[in-house]
């Protein structure tokens, strides 16, 4: 008998070619990794990888491995949301994955709230940009800034967004006192000029830097090294930055609460939702001028 755990590991090596990143995805050191392939070469009499100084190239075999390994998988996240879909209790575990900077202005007292009227749910965030698999149980509730939540989830908008310029005070008055001057902006590695609107008021304008991430963008702007352009609610919240009128308000995605259809409705998810929705509703007006 081929072990499930490793076939799962066999398929997570076939996806990250080494045993460093196999390990990371399964949360397993690297030895216990390569144990397990072994362990799944002896049980299938055949050899599954070619050990290579740039990592583990998958035979045929392991290949096939994968390709079966990859249902089973799916058929057991299938099964987990099935059992989730069904459990009524309001104890252990709850996902939750938002943008890190929504998390303390928005999430955190609703955390607060839920944790002490259900002390027996574990709360866990996950804070990052990225869109977590729900299908795959990465979180059971996701937030999301998106224009579409995705056709295979349930979600409710919680907020409409807009986008402004915001700067230092102090550039912010050297603006304010010459209109024409060159005025710089901090942006995004994305964007190759300052945002086209705001050129029709303001040409004289460049880019001076740009990052990768929105929190070096705020950074850069808090010490007056250029304009950003910001999402309303943090612009508004940042200390050291105040809305210029290079730009004004623009539409932006939405902010969301989305879930997998499996379990929106079970009781962990439908209690942190029913709390979480109404602060969020009550605070629209942080999101648009």
């Amino acid at each position: 008998m081929v072990n499930w755990d490793d076939l799962r590991t066999v398929l997570a090596l076939v996806r990250h070619r080494t045993l460093a990143g196999a390990g990371t995805a399964l949360g397993l050191n690297y030895t216990t990794v390569a144990r397990r392939i072994s362990r799944a070469e002896e049980a299938l009499g055949t050899v599954l990888f070619d050990r290579l100084a740039d990592g583990y190239v998958p035979t045929e075999a392991a290949l096939a491995v994968a390709r079966n390994a990859e249902r089973m998988e799916l058929a057991e996240f299938d099964l987990t949301r099935e059992v989730a879909a069904r459990d009524e209790t309001l104890a252990g575990q709850l996902v939750i994955t938002a943008p890190q900077l929504l998390i303390g202005p928005y999430l955190a007292p609703i955390m607060a709230q839920f944790s002490q009227a259900h002390p027996e749910v574990e709360l866990v965030v996950r804070a990052t940009n990225e869109l977590l698999d729900l299908t795959r149980r990465e979180a059971d509730l996701a937030i999301r800034i998106s224009r579409d939540p995705g056709d295979d989830l349930m979600g409710l908008r919680l907020a409409e967004q807009q986008t402004a310029s915001f700067a230092s005070p102090d550039l912010a008055a050297q603006i304010a006192e010459a209109p024409q001057m060159q005025i710089p902006w901090v942006s995004f590695v994305s964007m190759t000029t300052p945002p086209k609107v705001s050129l029709e008021a303001y040409p004289n304008a460049y880019i001076r830097m740009k990052f990768d991430d929105v929190v070096p963008v705020i950074g850069a702007a808090r010490e007056g090294l250029g304009v950003a352009r910001l999402p309303m609610f943090i612009g508004r919240r940042e200390p050291g930055l105040v809305q210029v009128p290079l730009l004004p308000p623009q539409p932006y995605a939405d902010i969301w609460l989305v879930g997998h259809k499996d379990v929106w409705r079970a009781a962990k998810p439908r209690a942190f939702r029913d709390m979480l929705v109404p602060y969020f509703r009550a605070r629209r007006g942080d999101f648009v001028a």
